[in-house]
């Protein structure tokens, strides 16, 4: 069985940040996932509005608690979990959407440059496509696969039994892949930044 933790030689990640660049997208390589928080905090300017994407990556580097505890920022999720979920649905919907920043991850990416999210609400993927101003993705390099098709293989043999067991613990219930998104390419200059990081970071 293929260990999906194990990070990929520094070739294969040149090959990729060589694959992303005609893509539209920034891309950033750093060697310790302190050096990747400190690069999202230079590129994101205080007083953003910020929403820190469910991210195990973000939780393992401190990006979530930054985002969420400091004053710097706007959090978008301390100011949605304020509001009545239902009767202030639409509103929610409005503000998870647009934020200025959404800093997050994704579960799989492809050595030609397709990035892979699996989502089970969806409530992320509007702002990674369009919704948001910029969006950043921090990277461990053990997500990077050969294709699309072992990229699907990752999250559903990989990803999804570790959510599943860590949403049981916390609700009870497991987690589903309900949504995919393939993110191709970035039409917007500038928009879309990845950070990958040499080390096996999140699930």
């Amino acid at each position: 069985m293929k260990d999906w933790n194990k990070t990929v030689d520094k070739k294969i990640v040149e090959e990729v940040i060589s694959n992303l660049e005609p893509r539209g997208i920034e891309v950033f390589l750093v060697d310790t996932s302190s050096q990747a928080k400190k690069k999202v905090l230079e590129l994101v300017p205080q007083k953003s509005r910020v929403l820190a994407a469910s991210s195990q990556t973000l939780q393992q580097i401190g990006l979530t608690e930054e985002f969420s505890d400091s004053e710097k920022y706007t959090s978008i999720r301390k100011e949605y979990m304020g509001l009545d979920h239902k009767k202030d649905a639409d509103k929610i919907r409005v503000i998870r959407s647009t934020p200025d920043y959404i800093v997050g991850s994704v579960n799989a990416i492809t050595k030609k440059g397709e990035a892979i999210i699996a989502s089970n609400t969806g409530s992320q993927i509007t702002a990674y496509v369009g919704g948001a101003k910029k969006v950043i993705w921090v990277i461990g390099t053990q997500k990077i696969v050969d294709n699309l098709d072992e990229g699907f293989k990752r999250i559903y043999e990989f990803v999804l039994p570790l959510e599943s067991e860590r949403l049981k613990k916390l609700y009870g219930i497991p987690s589903s892949v309900n949504k995919l998104l393939i993110f191709d390419k970035e039409v917007v200059p500038g928009r879309v930044t990845i950070i990958f990081v040499n080390e096996s970071l999140g699930y």
